[in-house]
């Protein structure tokens, strides 16, 4: 048997860990940083907050992206308070996540889901399930209501040569949503901020089926749409271009030196994100330009999901490293990755921040 010298943590340089006393706590930042002394996720949402307050006090560009229900599962208002308060510089999302973000934002409501009524029976009423809770196909009438008034009265930007995009559209739903007043909202939040929203799989969400309805409908106008085939109602194709959309993130993110993202979920908001990085060096490399490489200094994920599953959309940071996008640890980069359904632990995670900022926003003990 092989001989073994028992050696003391202390005296090889670990952390130990500390039995956490909720009621000494004294706020929600002291009971994080209590849980950053334990073990597994409660230690992953201690670490979040150190990095978190790093990110937002430090001078870099932070992109928010999102997947997963979140609106549905009533995290709209955390999302307009992190706009708000200027902590994000631009956001990455799901098209899905917006659409029923804009339910919210003209006063409708989504109910909790009874158990007792099956799908067959919530498709004959009129209700769309989303796990737990219900989003009624008549609130989403309306959010297509309002995407018309807004292609009707708005056009794209001039440089865009008449072009919409995600983020060009977002903005003017967002400025609609500001003239009608009906109660806050994220894309009115970004509107007023000049907060960027980018959907990247525009046509994954109702909104985007808004938008080809409505296209759809003009070219249909001088015509009997009841007795036109499909070919000819699905010929109509709206004026936008994704591009627009690579181009306009690459130009605001990919020339700054300090860039962080927070991140929840994976999906498509997560990756096209982080691949600004590659793609300025790729354009470097293929096109002859001399452009600084940007790469992400933070970052900070909640998402439940392992690695294996595919469902992250590039993975750990560390394998982030590998691709270019990301500062290693070694030279500066600070990373957490929190395994847990964000409903549960990003609300308490951002009260600690805001908690911590309205103390003294730059750092130091306040007076």
């Amino acid at each position: 048997m092989t001989d073994r010298t028992l050696h003391d943590g202390r005296e090889d340089g670990l952390e130990p860990l500390e039995s956490l006393d909720v009621a000494a706590a004294g706020s929600i930042a002291g009971l994080l940083r209590g849980m950053s002394k334990t073990a597994f996720a409660g230690r992953q949402l201690g670490r979040a907050l150190d990095v978190a307050l790093a990110m937002f006090r430090d001078d870099c560009k932070v992109v928010l992206t999102l997947s997963g229900a979140m609106t549905v599962a009533k995290q709209g208002t955390l999302i307009c308070e992190m706009v708000d308060r200027g902590l994000v510089d631009g956001i990455v999302s799901t098209g899905a996540l917006m659409a029923h973000g804009l339910t919210e934002s003209i006063g409708l409501t989504h109910y909790r889901h009874d158990p007792r009524q099956s799908d067959e029976e919530l498709y004959r009423k009129g209700y769309n399930r989303v796990y737990d809770t219900l989003e009624m196909e008549a609130n989403l009438n309306d959010v297509e209501a309002v995407v018309a008034e807004t292609l009707a009265t708005m056009r794209p930007p001039k440089e865009d040569n008449g072009v919409w995009s995600s983020a060009s559209l977002c903005r003017a739903i967002g400025r609609r949503l500001d003239d009608r007043d009906d109660g806050p909202g994220i894309l009115r939040s970004c509107y007023r901020a000049g907060v960027p929203v980018f959907i990247p799989a525009f046509t994954d969400s109702e909104v985007g089926l808004d938008v080809s309805i409505f296209f759809m409908r003009a070219a249909m106008a001088q015509r009997d749409a009841a007795a036109a085939s499909g070919d000819a109602i699905f010929a109509a194709v709206p004026p936008f271009n994704p591009f627009l959309d690579l181009q306009k993130f690459a130009r605001e993110f990919g020339t700054r030196d300090q860039l962080g993202i927070f991140t929840i979920g994976g999906g498509v908001p997560r990756n096209w994100a982080q691949q600004v990085a590659p793609y300025v060096d790729i354009t470097n490399d293929r096109v002859g330009a001399s452009l600084p490489a940007p790469r992400f200094r933070y970052g900070l994920r909640i998402c439940p999901e392992p690695v294996h599953w595919g469902g992250l959309s590039g993975c750990t940071y560390s394998e982030g490293v590998s691709w270019g996008k990301f500062v290693p640890e070694s030279e500066g980069g600070m990373f957490a990755e929190v395994h847990c359904d964000a409903t549960a632990v990003w609300p308490v995670l951002m009260a600690g921040v805001f908690e911590e900022r309205d103390r003294d926003p730059s750092g130091s003990e306040a007076k």
